[in-house]
């Protein structure tokens, strides 16, 4: 493998790595805007032609620059001199690309990168050469909170041996950065190319960073799932908030089921809009990430959400029975959709509305084919990941009478 073919031509927007050839991440970085949009929205139409032809709503656009909350950097080189970005081929250490200066990242990342090369080189952490199966430094992550500019930092490390010296360098680290409040290592000791491992160390006393969206409290930890395009993250809850506001009109205590609720940040919206209207709404929320539910707890107390049952676990292996049908329930699973058992439990269920958040177009039309007492009532795509083919869909679903 090696590197692609330079580009000539006019790009959305000025990226180096894209015209080098050196980074093709964003694939349509040379499909204008508009048309771009366009193509979504045609394919989400295409994927539902045997079922109906959806009426989309306007399609709720991304910023073009800067709207990424985290990156995601292989580390390669050497100690002295680490590169931060992607290796086109793992076997081949020239084949390294440093995207420290990535026009996704947020701006105040370009200056943090340096920092973190040095504190690489004072810490002794040889980045991992994947030919060789030598040396400790897999990845480093770092997210960023769009409304105070706090940092979440992450080493992805092979073995413990390096973590003393990360202590023993940290103090100085934290004075460059005091913005940093969130820092730990993940220990992956695979020599597979598995982002990260089961095992947290964390350095800091804090183990969460704080974030707002439509000022309800988030929270981003380790190992918990967090949407990456925090500006078109907030019009998603904001929407998916609205709808349920529209069709629990008429209830008094409305229940509300989140499921793959992530950090909460649906549920959480849903249910602080019910509050704010006067009605005592129940929260139930099922997610497989045990991280992720520490943070959705968090959230619900501090909005003064009383009635919330937030749990650790597989959807699938949830006991339901334990809880009154709910009058709304939200779905927001992985790309692989919820599938034929899930499908077929809605059906069975027959709560009068779902709303359902998908990254995969795909498995969400054959989940709504599978959906055969639901029929569409609102879809929206919501544009999270701008030069690639992928999008975000919102769609509301009300219960055939």
């Amino acid at each position: 493998m090696g590197y692609p073919v330079p580009y000539q031509g006019a790009l959305n927007i000025p990226c180096s790595h894209f015209v080098e050839g050196s980074c093709r991440s964003c694939a349509w970085l040379p499909v204008p805007y508009e048309q771009e949009i366009q193509r979504k929205e045609q394919d989400l139409q295409t994927k539902f032609t045997d079922l109906f032809q959806p009426s989309l709503l306007p399609t709720v656009l991304s910023p073009v620059q800067h709207f990424r909350n985290k990156a995601k950097m292989a580390v390669s080189g050497t100690v002295e001199r680490p590169v931060l970005g992607l290796l086109l081929d793992p076997f081949r250490p020239e084949t390294a690309v440093d995207l420290c200066d990535c026009p996704l990242y947020p701006k105040a990342f370009a200056d943090i990168f340096p920092i973190l090369k040095d504190f690489i080189a004072r810490a002794g952490l040889v980045p991992f050469n994947v030919a060789k199966n030598k040396g400790e430094l897999k990845y480093l992550l770092l997210s960023q909170a769009q409304d105070s500019g706090a940092l979440m930092l992450r080493f992805v490390l092979r073995t413990e041996a390096k973590c003393p010296l990360i202590r023993r360098e940290l103090p100085q680290l934290l004075q460059k950065l005091p913005q940093l409040q969130v820092v730990s290592a993940n220990i992956q000791p695979q020599k597979a190319a598995i982002l990260e491992g089961s095992q947290e160390i964390f350095f800091t006393q804090k183990q969460f960073l704080p974030e707002t969206f439509n000022d309800i409290p988030l929270f981003m930890r380790p190992q918990g799932f967090f949407q990456t395009n925090p500006m078109v993250a907030e019009k998603l809850y904001a929407t998916a908030a609205s709808w349920a506001s529209e069709v629990l009109a008429k209830q008094t205590a409305p229940t509300v089921w989140d499921l793959f609720c992530g950090s909460g940040g649906f549920g959480l919206h849903i249910a602080n809009a019910l509050q704010k209207a006067g009605k005592g709404v129940q929260l139930t929320g099922v997610e497989i990430s045990a991280a992720a539910i520490e943070c959705a707890k968090k959230s619900g107390e501090q909005i003064g959400l009383t009635a919330q049952n937030f749990t650790a676990l597989d959807v699938n292996a949830y006991d339901f029975s334990q809880n009154a049908r709910p009058d709304l329930i939200v779905v927001n699973p992985p790309r692989r959709g919820i599938g034929t058992q899930m499908t077929a439990f809605l059906n069975q269920l027959a709560t009068p509305f779902v709303i359902y958040s998908s990254c995969n177009p795909q498995t969400l039309a054959k989940d709504v084919a599978q959906l055969t007492h639901y029929s569409v009532e609102q879809m929206q795509i919501f544009d999270m990941f701008p030069y690639t083919a992928h999008y975000e869909v919102l769609v509301l679903l009300r219960r055939n009478k």
